[in-house]
C-alpha cells in the first residue's frame, strides 16, 4: 500500500509541471525578413515591415479589416456616410486609451488627421487625407469627416496603417517608442535582432487576449529561417524568403503550413511610350507569349497565382481575366507580324529580387519562341529606381506592386509605364464616386476589364503568401490584403 501511495504522489507531481506548463503556454516568437525602417511609425514610415510589427498590435485605426480584405469596426464602433458619400460621421469606442495612460477621444482623431496632411508629413497615404476639408468634433466620441469629393476606397484606405491614431503626447517619438491604443505595449527595440511587446491590461480587450508577451525577429537570411523554425527558435515565421524552402514543411507533421495569397501583384512592365510597345498589338502579343503557369512553377517552384489584370485574387470584387490572353505562341507571332515587328528587340531591367531574376529568363526565352528579343540587365535597387521607375528608360521590367488596392495608378499618365487613357480615368471616377457596394463592384471590374483589354501590362501572378507555424499556433492569416501580423488573433492549442 506504501509504495502505491508513493507511486500515486510520484504520477500526481509528474503531472503538474505539464498542466502548468500548457497553461503558461502564453507567448509567441515571429519571424519576418526585414527589420522596420527608418523606425516604429505606421503613419510616418512606408516600409511594409513597420505595419507587419506595429499593424494591430500596438497601433490601431478607426476601421479595421479581416483576411478577406472586409472593412469592420475597430476604434469606431460604427459609422454613417451621406446620401452624397462626402460626409462620414463616426461613432467612437469608449474607455479606450494610450498606453501611456491617456484617453482616446475625437480630439486625437483630430490631431491624426492634421499631422498626416502637415507640410512634413512623411505618411504615405498623405494625398488621400488631404481630400478631407473638414473636421469637426463635437463630442469626444463623435468625429464628423467632410470630403471634397465621395472615395469609395476611404474606409478601406482608414484600415491601413497609415490611418494609426496617435497620442499628441508621445506621436513625436513613435519611430523608436511606439504609444498606440492597441492590445500590446512596446518594450523593447533590439536593433539587427528584435522588437518586443506585451499585453497591455487596459486594452478593451484584454480578457480575451491568450497572448501575453510576443517577440517579432528579423532574419533576412531563407536558410536561417528553415533552421529557426527546426530548432524551434521561431514559433512562427511570417512569410518565408524562399518558395523552395516551404515543402519541406507541408508534409511535416510538427508544423502548419499556410498557402495564400498576397498583394504582390506581380508585372511584366511595359513602357507604353517605347517604340514598338506603344502598339497595343504588341502588348498583346507579348501576353500571349507567355505561359503563366509555366513561368510560376519554374520561378516560384509552383507558389504564386496567375492574373489577368493589376488586381489580387484574394479581393471580393476580383475578376479572373487570364483566359484573355491565353498562352498562345501562333496568336503572338500573328500578331507581330500584323503590327511590322516580327523581329523585335528589347530591354528587360531586372531589380534584385528572386522572381525578378528567374522569373526574367523564363520570360526571355518564351519572347524568343515568338521572335523577340529580351536583352536581359540586371541592376540594382538604386538604379532600377532611377532609369526605370523616375527615368522611363526601359522597355520592359519585372516588378511586384503590392500596395493594397493601387490599381488607381493607372489614372496616372505620368507614372513610369505611362499608359494615358481617358476612358479608363472615366471608369475610375465612377468607382470612386460609387455610393453602393453593388456600384463600386460594377466599377472596379470594369477598371480590371479595361486594363486586361488594353494589355498595359504584362499580368503574371499573384505573390504567395509561405508561412510556417508550429503545430498547435493557431488564428494566423494565410492571406495578407495589408501587411498585419495581428499577434492578439493568435493563440495556442493545450
Amino acid at each position: 500500500m506504501k509504495k502505491l501511495l508513493i507511486a500515486a504522489v510520484l504520477a500526481t507531481t509528474a503531472l503538474v509541471p505539464f498542466a502548468a506548463q500548457a497553461q503558461m503556454k502564453d507567448s509567441v516568437t515571429l519571424g519576418m525578413q526585414l527589420e522596420p525602417s527608418p523606425g516604429l511609425d505606421p503613419s510616418q514610415g512606408a516600409a511594409a515591415a513597420i505595419s507587419q510589427v506595429t499593424w494591430y498590435n500596438i497601433f490601431e485605426g478607426l476601421t479595421r479589416i479581416n483576411e478577406a480584405g472586409e472593412i469592420g469596426p475597430m476604434l469606431a464602433d460604427s459609422w454613417t456616410i451621406s446620401p452624397d458619400a462626402k460626409t462620414y460621421t463616426f461613432k467612437l469606442a469608449k474607455g479606450v486609451k494610450f498606453h501611456d495612460g491617456a484617453d482616446f477621444t475625437a480630439s486625437d482623431v483630430k490631431f491624426t488627421i492634421d499631422a498626416a496632411t502637415a507640410e512634413k508629413s512623411g505618411n504615405k497615404n498623405k494625398k488621400m487625407y488631404s481630400t478631407i476639408k473638414s473636421i469637426e468634433t463635437p463630442d469626444d466620441h463623435t468625429v464628423i469627416l467632410s470630403l471634397e469629393a465621395p472615395s469609395a476606397l476611404f474606409l478601406f484606405k482608414s484600415a491601413q496603417s497609415t490611418g494609426a491614431m496617435v497620442d499628441p503626447a508621445s506621436a513625436a517619438t513613435n519611430m523608436t517608442d511606439p504609444v498606440g491604443t492597441g492590445p500590446y505595449k512596446f518594450v523593447r527595440w533590439t536593433k539587427g535582432d528584435s522588437v518586443e511587446m506585451e499585453l497591455f491590461p487596459q486594452h478593451r480587450n484584454a480578457a480575451n487576449i491568450k497572448i501575453k508577451k510576443a517577440k517579432f525577429r528579423f532574419i533576412n537570411d531563407a536558410n536561417a529561417q528553415v533552421n529557426a523554425l527546426l530548432s524551434g527558435d521561431l514559433d512562427y515565421m511570417t512569410a518565408l524568403t524562399a518558395a523552395q524552402m516551404f515543402t519541406q514543411f507541408k508534409n511535416n507533421p510538427d508544423f502548419t503550413a499556410l498557402e495564400g495569397t498576397t498583394e504582390g501583384e506581380t508585372i511584366l512592365t511595359m513602357n507604353n511610350k517605347s517604340g514598338a510597345l506603344s502598339d497595343v498589338r504588341v502588348r498583346r502579343a507579348l501576353m500571349h507569349a507567355i505561359d503563366r503557369q509555366a513561368l510560376v512553377d519554374a520561378a516560384m517552384f509552383g507558389y504564386g497565382t496567375p492574373i489577368g489584370s493589376h488586381f489580387a485574387p484574394h479581393n471580393a470584387t476580383y475578376v479572373d481575366l487570364t483566359g484573355m490572353y491565353a498562352y498562345n505562341p501562333a496568336k503572338a507571332k500573328a500578331l507581330l507580324k500584323e503590327a511590322g515587328h516580327e523581329n523585335l528587340e528589347l530591354s528587360l531591367k531586372l531589380p534584385p529580387v528572386g522572381y525578378a531574376r528567374d522569373g526574367g529568363q523564363v520570360i526571355a526565352d518564351m519572347l524568343s519562341q515568338v521572335g523577340v528579343t529580351a536583352k536581359i540587365e540586371n541592376v540594382e535597387w538604386p538604379v532600377w529606381l532611377d532609369q526605370v521607375f523616375r527615368g522611363k528608360q526601359f522597355d520592359l521590367t519585372i516588378v511586384s506592386h503590392v500596395e493594397p488596392m493601387d490599381v488607381n495608378n493607372y489614372t496616372n499618365a505620368e507614372y513610369y509605364w505611362q499608359y494615358d487613357s481617358p476612358e479608363f480615368r472615366d471608369i475610375y471616377s465612377k468607382f470612386e464616386a460609387s455610393t453602393t457596394p453593388a456600384d463600386q463592384k460594377k466599377w472596379i471590374q470594369a477598371a480590371q476589364t479595361k486594363i486586361a483589354e488594353d494589355a498595359v501590362n504584362g499580368f503574371l501572378f499573384e505573390l504567395a503568401k509561405l508561412s510556417v507555424a508550429k503545430k498547435g499556433l493557431t488564428g494566423m492569416w494565410a492571406s495578407w490584403p495589408a501587411f498585419i501580423n495581428e499577434v492578439a488573433a493568435l493563440s495556442w492549442e493545450n
